[in-house]
């Protein structure tokens, strides 16, 4: 198998609104970035792939208009997912790895301000049995807190605290919409506090991939994709155990995550990563990863989403693509030697995606 790494990646400043700023003019940034990191042309690249909603945008094809800022001329190989960035990603990578390019472009965007967001992600939902209920985001992972506070696997000071550690882990990333100390705020649907939820706002991220030497030659240490895997729950509510998550502990198996790398000792089946950046809009599906993925154990060293995830930076369609490379930022400036990141999509971590990553020792 091919050997494929991200080898740049780049975000804008997540804000609650950019209405003075249309998707272009938010990825254009971006897009400079990341190909300045590595001194590559728009046409150098082999192929382009993103994520995004036209549900967001609020009209059909938005994504052909933010190609502008891409420049589709003269043509270029492109394609889009209507998917979080992360899953234009693993397009990208399966591109790379059928040896039809040699380097991807990958970006990802999302305005939640134009329109009321908690409304759109109810189209989402199953339309016979659940969307007609009109449950929204926030209602359904009170849904899921609740569910694990039953369980005696949460409680509401221990999702405090979470909120609290990734607000002041926050504090160290120049891009995140909301940094340092918050207060739980006010009940927004029992059990959950408006520090139990992610910040609504605008956002867009890019990363570059690139194929063995080429790899190696446009990065210092490049971040490996090990393994790479998605998969999905039922999309039925009433037939999931909303307290765990088999798709995305399946999802971590298959991309290699709780193999032994060489010159590792067992850590008696916990992930075999010193990093964790995991998508958790919600405090309560923090809860939920760390079990699925085994990270749950009070001895763990893992650090868990240092760049302060989710929680304080949440621009829905690049969220996951954030975490990717986030997680890869981490192996490339030498603070990390093997990540694990994880994307989600849908209502209580319907679907779920988990890559490996390590550095070069």
């Amino acid at each position: 198998m091919r050997e494929v790494a991200i080898v740049a990646f780049g975000q804008s400043d997540h804000v609650r609104d950019s209405a003075e700023t249309s998707e272009v003019e938010m990825l254009m940034p971006v897009l400079h970035d990341v190909l300045a990191q590595t001194g590559l042309a728009a046409r150098d690249i082999d192929f382009t792939c993103s994520g995004s909603s036209d549900y967001l945008a609020g009209r059909a094809f938005s994504f052909t208009m933010a190609l502008d800022g891409v420049g589709a001329w003269p043509p270029i190989s492109e394609s889009h997912v209507e998917m979080d960035g992360a899953w234009a990603l693993y397009e990208a990578w399966a591109k790379i790895l059928t040896g039809e390019a040699e380097t991807a472009l990958v970006y990802a965007y999302g305005k939640s301000s134009p329109g009321d967001l908690r409304e759109v992600l109810t189209r989402q939902l199953d339309p016979y049995y659940v969307a007609p209920l009109w449950p929204d985001s926030v209602a359904l992972a009170a849904l899921q807190a609740q569910a694990l506070i039953d369980a005696g696997l949460a409680d509401p000071r221990a999702l405090a605290a979470i909120a609290a550690r990734s607000r002041a882990a926050a504090g160290s990333n120049p891009h995140a919409q909301l940094r340092g100390e918050v207060p739980a705020g006010e009940v927004l649907v029992a059990p959950l506090r408006t520090g139990d939820c992610p910040p609504i706002g605008d956002g867009a991220a890019a990363v570059v991939l690139a194929a063995g030497d080429t790899a190696r030659r446009l990065a210092d240490r490049p971040a490996w994709i090990r393994g790479i895997d998605h998969r999905i729950e039922a999309h039925s509510l009433g037939v999931r155990d909303l307290t765990d998550s088999p798709s995305t502990r399946l999802a971590a198996e298959r991309a290699g995550a709780f193999e032994l790398p060489h010159g590792l000792k067992d850590m008696g089946g916990a992930p075999m990563v010193d990093t964790a950046e995991l998508h958790a809009p919600f405090t309560s599906q923090e809860v939920v990863l760390r079990r699925a993925l085994k990270l749950d154990a009070p001895d763990s060293t893992v650090c868990i989403n240092p760049s302060g995830g989710a929680l304080a930076a949440n621009p829905v369609m690049a969220a996951g693509l954030i975490r990717l490379g986030e997680a890869a930022a981490r192996i490339h400036r030498g603070a990390s030697d093997r990540a694990l990141a994880h994307a989600t999509s849908g209502p209580c971590l319907q679907q779920n995606l988990v890559a490996v990553l390590e550095g070069e020792r």
